[in-house]
């Protein structure tokens, strides 16, 4: 809750961002029977699926800012794309729904992604949760999770 507290007074954008939660978070919230994340995990430290939407909103932003990498991107329906990786975070960070889209692997086989590029977004995702004012620990552990998909977003 720390972090949603503290992205709340980041700018009026991002308030109005968590008044639109996503439509798990919605219904996780309005279904009891539901399965919830363990009580320590990085998804509730975190923040929830709040914390993790606002996250991926302004990573987002800072990766199609950037010209090193937004081209990977340039036919990539968005709206779509921020979906996907918010559903894909929540379940990695210990969520209560299971990630039910493409492995690693494949969604990233036709890419030719080099380590610079993952080195590059994982920056990108660095920077966010800094900005969000995450704990250090918080984060060295979410960098954990994201540089253990290294091998298979490379395809290696």
């Amino acid at each position: 809750m720390k972090i949603l507290k503290s992205i709340l007074n980041t700018s009026l954008a991002i308030a109005i961002l968590l008044g639109s939660s996503s439509c798990a978070a919605t219904a996780i919230a309005e279904n009891p029977t539901q399965p919830k994340a363990e009580k320590d995990s990085i998804y509730n430290r975190l923040g929830g699926q709040a914390a993790i939407d606002a996250a991926v909103e302004i990573f987002y932003k800072r990766v199609l800012s950037d010209k090193r990498v937004n081209h990977f991107f340039e036919d990539v329906n968005m709206k779509k794309q921020r979906a996907k990786q918010k559903a894909f975070l929540a379940a990695a960070f210990g969520g209560p729904v299971p990630y039910k889209g493409k492995d690693m692997r494949k969604s990233h086989a036709s890419l030719d992604l080099k380590e610079s590029d993952f080195n590059a977004i994982a920056g990108h995702l660095l920077a966010t949760l800094k900005q969000l004012k995450v704990d250090q620990k918080l984060i060295e552990e979410i960098m954990a999770v994201a540089g253990s998909t290294k091998d298979d977003v490379l395809n290696r």
